[in-house]
């Protein structure tokens, strides 16, 4: 799953494409790199970030999603937790919904069981805008298995179909370091039913602090970690850096492959 954000904010690339055109033209280099789903968003859930009206976020991605659709057969993931751009997205060719808090905000549920696309749903602990303050966990893996079990009993009462769920632990969404260390060892522990499973863990503040550095510094580690994900359970990668990370998985698999 290659990223692309048309927001003027997002933590890694916040306006590098926020027009039609280089936002056609990263999903067209995504896409030859090796990206299977495009998971366009027009609002920013960095910490710290601030929420926009409905109508802003489908002015940022409706465009785009309509322009991408037309061009590319890649599947295109909607990153939004509104229902009305939900319903926007999909009709205007989004064939997924990935939102970060669940299908838990007004309408959202409904939304995604009329729509009958597959729908990623997130742990988050709080809200962008302070849930990197003090994040808590008697047990983290647990914690987030419990609610990602209660979020697919809720979908499936609302008549989503079980086959269009997949989970996503939220690493860096109200975690500390620790917490995300032991949610990555522990990924397969969060899987319900056989559902398969999201990583992001691309360019993220978890390897700032640990290697103390950069954003734009961050693609070795981004695809160790993604590998760990991988080696760990992970059915589906969310990344930046689309081509470096298909060679390092085709390499990995290649090994494995020889070995077995």
């Amino acid at each position: 799953m290659g990223i692309l954000n048309t927001t003027p904010d997002s933590f890694s690339d916040g306006g590098l494409f926020c027009s039609v055109s280089t936002a056609v033209d990263h999903a067209a280099r995504m896409i030859a790199e090796g990206a299977d789903i495009l998971d366009i968003g027009g609002e920013s859930t960095r910490p710290g970030a601030s929420p926009v009206s409905a109508d802003e976020e489908m002015e940022r991605v409706i465009p785009v999603i309509e322009a991408v659709s037309q061009r590319f057969s890649a599947t295109i993931s909607i990153d939004t937790s509104k229902a009305e751009v939900m319903e926007s997205a999909v009709y205007a060719g989004a064939g997924m919904i990935n939102d970060v808090r669940a299908l838990t905000e007004a309408g959202a549920l409904e939304a995604a069981a009329k729509l009958a696309v597959p729908v990623c749903l997130m742990h988050m602990q709080g809200q962008p805008e302070t849930m990197q303050e003090k994040p808590e966990y008697s047990d983290v893996t647990a914690e987030v298995r419990k609610f990602l079990s209660q979020r697919v009993d809720q979908c499936l009462q609302a008549g989503i179909n079980m086959s269009n769920l997949m989970l996503d632990p939220g690493f860096g969404f109200g975690k500390t370091q620790k917490q995300n260390f032991r949610l990555l060892n522990e990924l397969d522990d969060i899987r319900i039913s056989g559902l398969p499973i999201l990583a992001g863990l691309s360019r993220k503040s978890v390897i700032g602090q640990t290697l103390g550095i950069e954003v734009n510094e961050r693609v070795y580690a981004s695809i160790a970690l993604a590998l760990l994900a991988m080696r760990n359970g992970a059915n589906i990668l969310r990344v930046h850096d689309v081509r470096e990370t298909c060679e390092a998985i085709r390499m990995v698999e290649a090994v494995v492959i020889e070995k077995l």
